[in-house]
């Protein structure tokens, strides 16, 4: 018989892209989800706690001389510097996590940086914003890397409802490494412990 698989490493939370253009009313890229997914992150942060929980930032720093320029003028209220307001994180998230921030120019943010805290093969709850765009292209490279991926469906952010269907649907088609589930599956174990008794 084949060896049976080592048991799951203790999970990381990673939040991907917490930041205020996504999130502002105001900004053309938020998220009309945000405020509904943001409660349900809070709450994994506070189980998972801050030396197990990652968060990441896209900026704009990629090169102008590569489809990233078009990209940019297409989108040219984001083509302002990384220092911008637009791209700090929303209010509490920073206090979520022990660890600095992963910053990348682009949409995906599995790399060097993120492997080198979470280790090559984690175990990664991942929340955040977009369902359809930085979740989606950060669970696939994570997942070829040889990571484990629970995608916390409610405690994501999509663009519309119907992108962050379509990109739940093509999330659920790489079984093993990437599963679906609730915040609220993933919270109730933790809530249905007994409370330790007085000796």
């Amino acid at each position: 018989m084949p060896p049976a698989p080592e048991p799951r490493p203790a999970p990381w939370l990673l939040i991907v892209d917490p930041q205020r253009i996504f999130a502002a009313p105001d900004s053309d890229w938020a998220s009309p989800f945000w405020e509904q997914a943001w409660p349900r992150i809070q709450q994994l942060a506070a189980q998972v706690g801050p030396e197990r929980t990652v968060i990441s930032r896209w900026l704009p720093t990629a090169d102008r001389t590569t489809a990233w320029g078009e990209y940019f003028a297409a989108w040219p209220f984001a083509d302002v510097p990384a220092t911008d307001p637009l791209y700090q994180l929303v209010d509490g998230a920073a206090a979520l996590t022990a660890h600095p921030t992963v910053d990348q120019p682009t949409f995906g943010k599995w790399g060097p940086q993120l492997r080198g805290i979470v280790g090559p093969a984690p175990h990664l709850l991942v929340a955040g914003v977009s369902t359809d765009c930085c979740v989606l292209t950060t669970v696939l490279a994570a997942a070829d890397a040889g990571a484990h991926l629970t995608v916390v469906t409610d405690a994501c952010a999509a663009s519309s409802a119907e992108n962050g269907a379509a990109a739940l649907h093509t999330l659920g088609l790489f079984p093993p490494q990437v599963e679906l589930a609730t915040s609220t599956e993933l919270l109730e174990p933790a809530a249905q412990r007994p409370s330790p008794t007085a000796s």
